[in-house]
């Protein structure tokens, strides 16, 4: 928020400074997250499992995609920690730098061919490390946004923090693609994957950059920091913290399951070349970087908890005729069934930054934030491709992966329906902190 001494001018101009860098700061983590969710799919199965079946290799290697998520809650209580302690431009810088080394270590690992049972062992190391500076990426990049924005466009401000995500779902599809269309199927196993790992050490320098260029995010600390913010918000903020987790359910389950899932079904499961499937997950990544704002845009009008409901019943129903879509081996169809699910997708997804940040006070915001969304990321993502692939081969129908993913709609709903009114007010900024303690604020953002 703008100070008595900042002009109309300079406070448009550091709000979109903060923008930019929340929206730089999300892509290039996910995007060495989704590099690693795609190759996962299509190639690490041969390159670090080939002892094994095709699908028993493909279940190892979306086992180690889940790894990651494992050490996300961790993650989070850590550079949540720092976060509240010491601001959020240093935090997430941080995370930054330890995402891009392990993600361009996987491009230099030797493959199983080369060193045995060493290899998936580095690999599963190198994703722990990931999983870890993921688990503290999103609250940072959330609340250099949020704790900014004017409260009336905190939800529109807040969702550029996950336009990051479809971005670097883009970036990473589009690269894999070019690769294999530029290079043959031995050289693209050989080297070609390795690519687009090893470009991460570029973007996370561009991404250091953008941040150098921010100021003022963390002007605004408290004169007596929480020295153990954790501890504050395990003690009297524990139901608002499980609530945040329970409503990320159903955006990390769909999430997954459209972002990777889709991938070795369309491939595996129906046998269609990976190129085309690739392109359908690109085009609805496309629209949802229109439809998370809009979302979020609507979220500030009618409610965030109205605005996620309608999304998630929306999606409930949607992904039975998605998966039948899908089925009919069609790319025009599979691509129109997954822009839809992203527009239903987009109605939980965007508004959940402001809903989030709302939920709780300053001084534990980033612990709060991290850890209630990395708990739920664990809980409905980490083995959402996991679970989707074992009940397509067990029961052999997509209805059944349908029906998973639309009961956890109904258990986000629940949570969601459970969240009470924000302490996160009007006046509340990183200018002007809340009160850590279980009062509640009486400024009704939600509803």
């Amino acid at each position: 928020m703008a100070t008595t001494t900042d002009t109309p001018n300079s406070s448009s101009i550091g709000m979109r400074k903060k923008v930019v860098v929340a929206v730089a700061g999300s892509a290039i983590e996910w995007y060495d997250f989704f590099i690693y969710a795609t190759a996962s799919a299509l190639v690490l199965n041969k390159l670090f499992f080939p002892a094994f079946s095709n699908s028993a290799g493909i279940l190892l290697s979306l086992s180690t995609f889940a790894v990651g998520f494992l050490v996300r809650p961790f993650g989070a209580a850590l550079f949540g920690h720092f976060g509240d302690r010491f601001g959020r431009k240093p935090t997430l810088v941080t995370a930054m730098m330890l995402m891009g080394a392990a993600t361009t270590a996987i491009g230099l690992l030797p493959t199983y061919a080369s060193v045995g049972t060493l290899a998936p062992l580095l690999l599963v190391l190198m994703r722990l490390i990931q999983g870890l500076a993921l688990g503290g990426q999103w609250g940072g990049a959330v609340l250099i946004v949020c704790e900014a924005a004017p409260a009336h466009r905190r939800g529109f401000y807040g969702s550029f923090a996950q336009i990051g995500v479809p971005l670097a779902l883009i970036c990473s599809n589009v690269i894999f693609l070019a690769l294999s269309a530029t290079t043959t199927e031995g050289a693209f196993l050989q080297w070609g994957w390795r690519v687009p790992f090893i470009l991460s050490i570029v973007l996370v320098g561009v991404g250091i950059y953008a941040q150098s260029r921010l100021e003022g995010v963390d002007s605004a600390q408290h004169d007596r920091p929480n020295r153990l913010p954790l501890v504050d918000l395990l003690r009297d903020h524990w139901r608002e913290t499980l609530q945040a987790a329970g409503a990320t359910l159903l955006n990390a389950a769909a999430y997954y399951v459209l972002a990777v899932y889709v991938l070795a079904y369309f491939t595996t499961g129906l046998g269609f070349p990976k190129s085309a499937i690739l392109t359908a997950v690109i085009i609805a990544a496309v629209v949802s970087i229109v439809t998370i704002p809009a979302a979020a845009h609507l979220s500030d009008r009618i409610g965030r908890r109205k605005t996620y409901a309608i999304g998630a019943v929306a999606l409930a129903i949607w992904v039975f005729p998605m998966f039948w879509l899908i089925t009919t081996g069609s790319i025009v169809l599979a691509t129109i069934a997954l822009v839809v699910a992203q527009v239903f997708f987009s109605c939980t997804y965007g508004p959940a930054p402001a809903l989030f940040s709302e939920m709780f006070g300053h001084q534990v915001r980033y612990s709060g934030v991290s850890l209630g969304y990395q708990l739920g990321a664990v809980t409905g993502g980490a083995f959402a491709p996991l679970i989707a692939t074992a009940l397509y081969a067990e029961f052999g129908s997509s209805n059944v992966v349908a029906a998973y993913v639309a009961g956890i709609a109904v258990l986000s709903l629940v949570s969601v329906a459970l969240i009470s009114q924000p302490r996160m007010s009007t006046s509340d900024t990183s200018r002007a902190p809340a009160a850590a303690g279980p009062r509640r604020s009486q400024v009704g953002l939600l509803d």
